[in-house]
């Protein structure tokens, strides 16, 4: 019995086949347009995209020209093919504005841009593209059903820039260009105010400025020591509970030292 229904299957799936090739190689347009509608419905997504890819062009100016170049869309979509379906949805907007689709076309090609953004130690660019088609997409449907979503995403590819910049500015601490450090440390906090990493930035701050202060000749000794130690003390005040704040103290210490000793010099 198994094996009845096995060739059965086998039978079923041989003729849809079949039948799409069929239907593929045909010069029926309404075919072609009823079996990407089976098919689309059936989240067949590849075999509905190439029979819509096929008659687009003929249904253009005609009425169901809207649905077939919203399903085309959205196959490729569904495909993950997201730089392509975000161009066809930005298309189907553009051509039709007051459409019901266009907010969900609207939103789909936002996120396939998201879709797009790289792990943060890449280059950005799809990033920031993202971040604006989102921005967009907020502004021009203030009341969306997808407003949330898209405030997520916003969110998330925000960390990702953030990220980003502090790595930047933590490598420069970690091959010893301590003034670089500082400076992309001091940029990144004006840049990110808000960023959950602001604590983090407050002590590799210090740190560099710390290493910085110590290793420097003596002229140039007191004001590096000066400038840490306030930077010790932003930490300290700011975020008296931070979980480095021993290190952080440690550094402090032997600053005092450092400045006491130099003035002493002197």
């Amino acid at each position: 019995m198994k094996k009845g229904l096995y060739i059965l299957l086998l039978s079923i799936l041989f003729i849809s086949c079949s039948d799409f090739q069929k239907t593929l190689k045909s010069d029926d347009t309404a075919a072609k347009f009823e079996m990407a509608e089976e098919l689309y419905d059936a989240q067949k997504w590849a075999k509905s995209y190439r029979l819509l890819d096929q008659i687009l062009q003929k249904y253009r100016g005609k009425p169901q020209a809207e649905k077939l170049t919203f399903m085309h869309a959205m196959c490729s979509y569904q495909l993950g093919d997201y730089y392509i379906a975000s161009y066809h949805l930005d298309k189907f907007t553009d051509i039709y504005p007051q459409s019901e689709k266009a907010e969900q076309a609207s939103f789909l090609s936002a996120k396939g841009y998201y879709h797009n953004s790289p792990v943060y130690s890449k280059e950005q660019k799809e990033t920031v593209e993202a971040i604006e088609k989102l921005q967009l997409f907020v502004n021009a449907y203030p009341n969306s059903q997808y407003l949330n979503e898209a405030n997520t995403l916003v969110k998330e590819l925000d960390f990702k820039l953030e990220k980003k910049a502090f790595e930047i500015a933590k490598q420069y601490d970690l091959i010893s260009d301590f003034k670089a450090s500082i400076k992309s440390f001091n940029n990144f906090l004006l840049e990110f105010p808000g960023t959950t990493l602001r604590s983090e930035a407050y002590y590799y701050r210090l740190d560099a400025a710390y290493n910085l202060a110590i290793l420097s000749i003596d002229y140039l000794k007191e004001d590096r020591l000066n400038e840490a130690i306030g930077y010790y003390n932003a930490l300290k005040k700011t975020y008296p509970n931070y979980e480095n704040l021993e290190s952080a103290t440690l550094m402090n210490e032997r600053l005092q030292e450092e400045l006491k000793t130099l003035t002493t010099k002197s």
